[in-house]
């Protein structure tokens, strides 16, 4: 009961939502398993296809929270060395992603013969140092799993977040105090949602997605102010203004998250629960291997596919039921992939890795 009461219950229903809705987005997007999902399911099998990938947004509004919160959860300025928390975040990020994204290329090797689209043709040196550097969409690589592109946009969000805190404590006077982070931190948000968020050519840098995120983070300290109504309805006035010169379904997914989550958590600080103690406990067991069912999810969905193409004569039907082992199959092997795996990563001190940053 202490390790629930530590937990966040508004948080872990966005996650585990989200999750599951980005995994089922991608069940009915690749292979025979989707197919068999349109003939027998047309109209909800479409609209998790086109609208499922929005899930992604809520993930942003939360990651930007969470990270806010962690790296000043009272209030004030950023206090850890920068390039810990950089490096943290990269190790926590990428190993996982890395070991699933062996998994995934060790099912594709396992189907390349019944399914040859999916495979990816002539991987080289260079295209795996890139994903090992997060960096594949900047350098024009091909993504090797799904999701790809999410791993690597979370680490610059995160880079350009603690940047301008970093920023702001160097900046400002009393550097015990947040005040200047979050003005710069609205600033971008702004400058996203009015400029940056309305190019698409930027959508492999964090500037494109940075409103979402900030979002997330300005919700946190605006937790924190006396005024956070008045903060929150000038947030919304401004996100309005943003979509009425563009409309963006994402944008407005993201502020709606937003807002939900400002209000969930002003009912927790007010010692409100949100649900009963007991849908609390489910949810924090469903959203805890969140990352890991994004990361697991595919190389899964990858043998199922290929073993409904197998299958003689299989049936719309047939798929649809392959579509409901897959989910399972991921839901069941995340846990252990997030104790053995995602867990330990966490837990990886980066100064044992990297002595020089004490000194530094």
């Amino acid at each position: 009961m202490s390790h629930c009461s530590r937990r966040l219950p508004h948080i872990d229903v966005l996650k585990a939502l989200a999750a599951q809705v980005i995994v089922l987005h991608h069940l009915v997007s690749y292979g025979p398993i989707a197919r068999s999902a349109h003939e027998a399911l047309p109209w909800l099998a479409g609209a998790m296809h086109q609208y499922g990938r929005m899930a992604v947004q809520i993930f942003l509004v939360v990651g930007g929270f969470l990270s806010a919160r962690g790296l000043s959860p009272r209030g004030r300025a950023l206090q850890a060395p920068l390039p810990e928390l950089l490096w943290r975040r990269y190790l926590r990020l990428t190993l996982p992603f890395l070991a699933a994204l062996a998994l995934t290329l060790g099912a594709c090797g396992l189907i390349s013969s019944s399914w040859p689209e999916l495979v990816p043709a002539g991987i080289g040196l260079g295209q795996l140092l890139a994903h090992a550097l997060l960096l594949h969409d900047v350098l024009g690589y091909e993504a090797l799993t799904v999701g790809a592109w999410y791993v690597a946009i979370d680490l610059q969000l995160f880079a350009l977040l603690v940047g301008l805190l970093w920023l702001a404590r160097r900046g400002w006077r009393h550097p015990g105090r947040l005040v200047v982070g979050p003005l710069l931190v609205a600033a971008l948000v702004l400058a996203s949602a009015f400029v940056f968020n309305r190019q698409p050519e930027l959508d492999a840098f964090a500037p494109y997605f940075f409103v979402s995120y900030g979002l997330g983070a300005l919700v946190h300290w605006l937790g924190l102010w006396q005024h956070r109504h008045a903060g929150l309805v000038l947030l919304a006035v401004a996100m309005g203004a943003a979509l009425l010169l563009d409309w963006r379904d994402r944008l407005a997914l993201a502020l709606a998250t937003a807002l939900w989550l400002a209000w969930a958590q002003q009912r927790h600080a007010e010692g409100r629960p949100l649900l009963p103690a007991s849908w609390a406990e489910v949810l924090a067991r469903a959203s805890t291997p969140s990352y890991a069912l994004f990361l697991l999810h595919f190389p899964v969905l990858l043998l199922t596919n290929a073993l409904l193409t197998q299958l003689p004569g299989a049936t719309p039907e047939v798929g649809l039921m392959l579509l409901l082992a897959t989910w399972l199959v991921a839901n069941c092997l995340a846990v252990p992939f997030h104790r053995w795996v995602e867990a330990p990563a966490a837990r990886l001190d980066p100064l044992a890795w990297l002595p020089r940053l004490r000194a530094a």
